[in-house]
């Protein structure tokens, strides 16, 4: 495993610390007007989902873990559990449902995700980062609402609240960037 500064540690990265697997998930590097720099990471466990906050200073030495990245698709949700499918080999896994935290209502059935698996066990997935959703209520266009940065409340068919332009109208189809969870732009 590739040793790697504490100043260099970004969000997203998966760090070996303390005897577990830890995501990155907010890094504030800090200069103190007295002492060295250092970097203030918020840490996720990727087995148990605890956090944890830590000290990073620039000549601290962590593991940087590689994950490996597969493609698979999203079968049906049992018990508390996402199952997915290998489109390759067919094999099925199975994650608990609050792994996508509040992008949960983005995955959709059939929709194919990124599982990070690491020595053969699955640990993380990620949503596509556009995802295709129709506009269930909105309020009706106003005329002469025309502004360039207005928007206005819509509920989505999968019951997620977003805001909107003036322009478009329910039953709509919209695309919804997962990462920043808003209105990216109309589909085609």
């Amino acid at each position: 495993m590739p040793k790697i500064n504490g100043n260099e540690i970004r969000p997203g990265n998966v760090l070996e610390h303390n005897g577990g697997l830890w995501a990155a998930v907010k890094v504030d590097h800090v200069k103190p007007g007295k002492g060295g720099a250092f970097a203030q990471v918020e840490l996720r466990n990727l087995r148990n989902g605890s956090k944890l906050n830590e000290r990073f200073r620039s000549a601290d030495k962590v593991d940087r873990v590689r994950l490996e990245q597969k493609d698979q698709q999203f079968l049906y949700e049992s018990d508390g559990m996402l199952n997915f499918m290998d489109a390759e080999t067919y094999e099925q896994i199975s994650l608990p449902a609050d792994i996508f935290g509040d992008r949960r209502p983005f995955l959709q059935d059939g929709m194919t995700v990124k599982v990070e698996f690491h020595e053969n066990e699955a640990l993380n997935a990620t949503l596509p980062q556009k995802v295709t959703c129709e506009v269930a209520e909105t309020e009706p266009v106003v005329k002469g609402q025309t502004a360039a940065n207005s928007f206005k409340p819509a509920v989505l068919d999968n019951g997620f609240r977003i805001m909107i332009p003036p322009f478009v109208a329910q039953g709509e189809r919209v695309v919804v960037n997962t990462e920043t969870m808003e209105y990216s732009e109309r589909a085609q």
